[in-house]
């Protein structure tokens, strides 16, 4: 399974390096995802966690959403009819939107142009984070900043969340849903992938060099045996 990813711009390179120095300043334990007890507690309406409500709460304006909660939301969506592992959010007029992001100086109508196509991405996918922090820069631009905060808040959670899955070794991998936020956590990291490996037992690693510093190399472990499960069971044939 070969990943296609978007050339590094100097705007995302921005972004990934503010929202890991946002991350950093969260305390986390990392712990052991408990699918079973992750699908009880979101597939139950009389649960706090019950999926329906953590996404009504992740879209409002407030910020009330302990640290579980960001984990429930995260790993439940397993768990929705609705999960797609190789899902992609297109539009029409796509390709003209994407060249704005290697621009550095924007104008408000091309921050409009950003947030429209922002917001309709994650309409359609409250997970994706390149999306998400596109739509962050846009309203930083207009100064929206109050809004701009919230939303860096849901995103700053969310990556730790992901992050508290494991460490990102061999013997205690990242669990992820997307195989794109492979590629966002190692950004985060200030890492650029090289090269993009299978292992046995549903286990990616990327070999990474450091973004400012070639001669400094690591291996990000990452397990996707959730993400292929699902996948076997919703597309039988190509498995």
């Amino acid at each position: 399974m070969k990943v296609q990813r978007f050339l590094l711009t100097i705007l995302l390179s921005i972004l990934t390096t503010f929202t890991f120095m946002s991350v950093a300043q969260y305390r986390f334990q990392v712990r052991e995802i408990d699918f079973d007890k992750i699908k009880q507690e979101t597939l139950d309406k009389n649960s706090r966690y019950y999926y329906p409500k953590l996404v009504r709460s992740f879209k409002s304006n407030d910020t009330i959403m302990n640290f579980e909660a960001y984990r429930n939301l995260y790993y439940g969506f397993v768990f929705q009819e609705d999960y797609d592992p190789f899902r992609k959010t297109t539009f029409e007029g796509e390709k003209e939107i994407e060249e704005l992001y290697y621009k550095q100086d924007l104008s408000r109508e091309e921050c409009n142009v950003i947030e429209k196509y922002a917001i309709q991405a994650l309409d359609d996918n409250i997970f994706n984070i390149d999306q998400l922090n596109y739509y962050i820069y846009a309203l930083k631009h207009k100064k929206k900043y109050a809004r701009a905060a919230v939303r860096q808040y849901r995103l700053d959670k969310l990556i730790a969340a992901i992050m508290s899955s494991g460490r990102g070794t061999e013997e205690e991998p990242w669990v992820v849903l997307f195989l794109e936020h492979e590629y966002n956590l190692i950004n985060f990291l200030g890492y650029v992938a090289k090269d993009h490996q299978e292992l046995s037992g549903g286990i990616d690693c990327i070999k990474a060099v450091k973004e400012d510093d070639n001669s400094k190399t690591r291996d990000f472990y990452f397990d996707v045996s959730r993400m292929l499960k699902e996948a076997a069971r919703k597309y039988p044939e190509e498995f």
